[in-house]
């Protein structure tokens, strides 16, 4: 596994450096084909320590942050909220498989338009082919409320996203 450790805000010591690594790959003992970690420690304000930490295993994203009065402490807590998710991913690799496919409910839903706003992030990623569940799960993984995926039965670009009541919605085009 590579591991990278950056510092926005804060020197990255051999010490802290060796930490973080040392967490990180511990990491993979939970989830074996873990081929790239990026650790981003920062400083925000006075006393608010943060560790922020990018998995990439096996085509997919874990990510995770850890925000604390000290440093060392927010690597710690980012290391027990990845082991976590990990955990929860593979769990829910293992109960897929028992499980037998379930067809996803389809939902559509219109986006609001921005009202006087302007763009001011730009993100590009490469779109993997996968079902929607797999969607859901790599959404958790990341811990975002959606995630925009090229769906592998119809080709067409879909997004899901996380409801009020707990549930998923998909937003797939019409032809």
């Amino acid at each position: 596994m590579k591991i990278t450790v950056n510092g926005r805000h804060l020197d990255i010591t051999p010490a802290l450096k060796s930490y973080a690594e040392d967490k990180v790959s511990k990491l993979d003992h939970y989830l074996s084909d873990i081929s790239e970690a990026v650790v981003t420690l920062s400083i925000e304000k006075k006393y608010r320590h943060k560790a922020e930490v990018l998995l990439r295993a096996n085509g997919i994203l874990i990510q995770a942050e850890g925000v604390t009065a000290e440093i060392y402490s927010a690597i710690d807590e980012v290391a027990e909220k990845l082991e976590r998710r990990i955990k929860k991913y593979k769990e829910k690799l293992v109960a897929k498989r028992k499980t037998p496919a379930k067809q996803a409910g389809a939902e559509t839903a219109a986006p609001e338009p921005a009202a006087g706003g302007s763009i001011i992030k730009n993100k590009r990623f490469e779109l993997k082919p996968m079902s929607p569940d797999e969607a859901s799960m790599q959404m958790e993984l990341l811990d975002k409320n959606f995630f925009v995926f090229l769906n592998d039965k119809s080709g067409d670009i879909n997004v899901i996203y996380l409801r009020r009541d707990g549930n998923f919605g998909l937003i797939e085009p019409v032809k």
